[in-house]
């Protein structure tokens, strides 16, 4: 197909998929198991409409973009009054859960794939670590499920996955100084300056931001318009440049995101609205491109060790340290199992993974085989399950909370 037919097919797909968004968000599938499925049909698999080479090219500025604007909104939506109010569960799942997460990806991976130097365990285990917010929309959007578990999970997901990204660049940065034999001083000044740069334009450009906002709304320059698409450029903005000057664009976009939320309190929502619609739909198609170029491509090359890891990820290796960071909040045990499972993974795993091939790590290939299998598996288990466990704990709550 020429460029403009496979432009055509997926808009008008996009239109028709926003029809009927609302009931598939209450039915037991999700948008990115359709979209998925529908870059399978459309790619080399079934129809051949689209090459894998050609999308496989895109995917990449595709996810960064939409990682930058996940973050960016993410963080200014958690922001420290939200985080204050529930403060115990995410406190605890993100201090305590996330650190034991991928301690114990680590462990597994080193069992499983011998292959695999320790800083490439490590880096695995961080990988899978982070969750996705927008897989996870299906429950911490559901008035079904008690709100301290719902905002619980929201806050969670909305800040792992910038936590997780210094750590991955660490070990990252570890793995390739062990490699070149460079000196620690070396990896942590690399790893100082991607975070520093990111740090700094982050918070720089998010204060000035917000300041001119205000001053040119104040005055009437501004309209609303043109200030749906303020926060949208900011977010890209801030991620552009700290990777133009050598820092973490991620770090960047989570760092803005998180002073742009604090800074504008009760508006925050209400001015990221079109940028959570724009990096909804950049999501979607991302998860096009990644059925389209990824899933058909590798369908071979999993080995049992790769499904097992890939299954565990999503189970005992996510569950089990949120269970243990949960001991003595009050939480019943299904509400443990119940924040333990949900911690789909999604587009910053693949993001991570991109990052660990154009590192040259020796394990890179067996690495991002396994992200996308854990991704796909996710997509799957997560997508049916949210909705039918979702109303099953607002049962089980009500059961245990008694009659009013």
């Amino acid at each position: 197909m020429e460029l403009y037919e496979q432009l055509a097919v997926l808009a008008l797909f996009v239109f028709a998929y926003t029809l009927v968004a609302g009931r598939v968000e209450r039915s037991w599938i999700s948008g990115p198991m359709i979209f998925v499925t529908v870059g399978l049909i459309l790619g080399p698999a079934v129809l051949g409409w689209f090459t894998d080479s050609e999308p496989r090219q895109t995917l990449r500025l595709l996810a960064d973009l939409t990682l930058a604007l996940f973050l960016f909104n993410d963080s200014a939506n958690a922001n420290l009054r939200t985080l204050g109010r529930y403060y115990g569960l995410p406190a605890r799942m993100l201090l305590l859960g996330l650190p034991g997460a991928i301690a114990l990806g680590f462990l597994t991976a080193l069992v499983l794939f011998d292959t695999l130097g320790v800083f490439e365990a490590a880096a695995l285990g961080t990988m899978l670590a982070a969750t996705d917010a927008a897989l996870g929309k299906a429950v911490v959007t559901n008035p079904v499920v008690p709100s301290r578990l719902r905002e619980g999970l929201n806050v969670e997901s909305g800040l792992n996955d910038g936590l997780c990204v210094p750590i991955l660049l660490l070990f990252i940065g570890l793995e390739v100084g062990s490699e070149a034999h460079e000196g620690s001083n070396v990896i942590f000044h690399l790893l100082a300056e991607e975070l520093g740069i990111g740090i700094l334009v982050g918070v720089g450009l998010a204060g000035l931001g917000v300041w001119l906002f205000r001053v040119c709304w104040d005055r009437g320059w501004m309209t609303s318009i043109w200030g749906q698409i303020t926060t949208i450029a900011l977010a890209l903005g801030c991620f552009s440049l700290a990777q133009s000057l050598g820092g973490s664009g991620y770090i960047a976009a989570f760092a803005g995101g998180m002073l742009f939320g604090h800074l504008s309190r009760d508006e925050t929502h209400e001015v990221l609205h079109s940028s959570e619609g724009i990096a909804e739909t950049l999501a979607l198609l991302t998860w096009t491109l990644f059925g389209i170029a990824i899933v058909w491509q590798v369908r071979d090359q999993v080995t049992w060790q790769v499904f097992v890891f890939a299954l565990l990820s999503l189970t005992v290796i996510r569950m089990l340290p949120i269970w243990l960071s949960l001991a003595g909040t009050g939480e019943s045990n299904a509400s443990k199992l119940f924040l333990g499972w949900f911690g789909p993974r999604g587009l910053a795993s693949i993001v991570f993974s991109v990052l660990v091939l154009e590192a040259g790590l020796p394990g890179a290939e067996l690495m991002s085989l396994v992200v996308v299998c854990t991704v796909f598996m996710s997509l799957v288990a997560h997508g049916m399950t949210a909705n039918p466990l979702a109303r099953r704990m607002s049962r089980i709550d009500k059961a245990e909370s008694g009659p009013d």
